[in-house]
C-alpha cells in the first residue's frame, strides 16, 4: 500500500469520526510543526480530538504523493456552517507511518476560492 492510499483511508476515517486512527498511523516520535498546537504525538492527538476539526466536514479536494510526503488540500466546513476554512497539511512519512506534520490555513471567503 502506499503512503497516498494510508493517508486516504486514515482521512476518509477520520472524516467519518474515527479520531482512533491518529494512534494507529502517527509514529511515536512524531512532531507538529504547527506552532498554534501542540508538537508531540499525543498532545496533539488529543488537541485534534477534541478541537473543532473533529466536528467539521472535510471535503478533500486534492492529494499529491511522493515517496515521502503527502499533501491534501482540503474544505474544513464547522458544524455550525459557513464557507469554512481551505486548509493544506503536508504529512511527511516514513515507514508508512506519519513523522512530520505542517499546515496552513486560511478562511474561505466564496465558494470557488477553496
Amino acid at each position: 500500500m502506499s503512503i497516498k492510499d494510508i493517508f486516504l483511508d486514515a482521512f476518509g476515517r477520520f472524516a467519518a469520526g474515527d479520531v482512533e486512527v491518529l494512534k494507529e498511523v502517527i509514529r511515536d516520535d512524531f512532531i507538529n510543526h504547527d506552532p498554534d498546537s501542540p508538537r508531540d504525538k499525543e498532545a496533539w492527538i488529543e488537541f485534534i480530538s477534541t478541537g473543532p476539526i473533529a466536528t467539521s466536514t472535510l471535503d478533500l479536494k486534492r492529494v499529491i504523493a511522493d515517496d515521502e510526503f503527502v499533501v491534501a488540500h482540503y474544505q474544513l466546513i464547522p458544524r455550525e456552517g459557513g464557507l469554512g476554512e481551505a486548509v493544506v497539511d503536508v504529512w511527511r512519512f516514513e515507514d508508512d507511518l506519519i513523522v512530520e506534520h505542517w499546515d496552513v490555513a486560511q478562511p474561505v471567503t466564496a465558494p470557488d476560492q477553496v
